[in-house]
């Protein structure tokens, strides 16, 4: 999955302009380019709400060119960026811990946040992202090894000069998982009080309904639904 990122010879000239059309979003931003190599010619596009933002967009991808970025790359989505680039971002690592890794990006990180472009990804993205995997019910472990998947994908982001800084930074994640418990406990709902009182008996019968209850251990800790999830 994923080669090295592509270049384009320093210093090609890109042309940008922005176009005002009656749309939801008005401005559309253009930018266009020659390879002096393969005298080829890209064009990338992408509208906005406002003309700062569509010129900030073009500007960024003029310093990236300049850096010999290819503006596609500049603005791909994560999902692009990523197998792209996920050899080189994961250099390094054993083979036992890509595994892991490799299950976090094609079966929680693609399907959340993939759509996104990479400069969009944010900590308050990532954070809203991590919340729907715990209420999922995907063990701590699991959430950890798909952060630390993200994470160097983003630190390679960093390295293309694609973004300034990786703001993939989400912390107390953890805790997440204790008020989601609290919050099953509390739940006045038939089915939400029955599994709290599961939990909490400690009883034969009662361990072995809490082994049948997807997203609960013996004592009410949030696991894995399927054990072969990172497989």
């Amino acid at each position: 999955m994923g080669s090295e990122v592509d270049l384009i010879p320093l210093g090609v000239e890109i042309r940008g302009d922005i176009e005002e059309r009656k749309r939801a979003k008005p401005f559309r931003a253009r930018v266009r380019w020659t390879d002096p190599a393969t005298k080829s010619r890209g064009s990338k596009s992408e509208s906005f709400l406002t003309r700062e933002e569509a010129q900030d967009w073009i500007d960024k991808i003029k310093q990236a060119a300049a850096r010999g970025v290819d503006p596609k790359i500049v603005t791909a989505t994560l999902r692009d960026y990523g197998n792209t680039n996920w050899d080189t971002a994961m250099r390094g690592l054993e083979p036992k811990t890509m595994d892991p890794y490799r299950a976090g990006w094609r079966q929680r990180i693609v399907p959340t946040l993939g759509h996104l472009p990479v400069t969009m990804v944010t900590a308050g993205v990532t954070d809203r992202a991590v919340t729907r995997w715990i209420a999922d019910g995907h063990s701590k472990s699991t959430v950890k090894n798909t952060l630390a998947a993200l994470g160097r994908v983003m630190d390679q982001a960093v390295r293309d000069e694609v973004i300034d800084r990786n703001r993939v930074d989400v912390t107390g994640w953890q805790r997440q998982y204790e008020r989601y418990e609290d919050e099953l406990d509390k739940s006045s709902s038939p089915r939400s009080a029955g599994l709290a009182d599961i939990v909490r008996d400690r009883g034969r019968s009662g361990r072995r309904l809490v082994g049948r209850i997807p997203g609960l251990g013996r004592r009410g800790d949030l696991r894995r639904v399927h054990s072969d999830e990172d497989r």
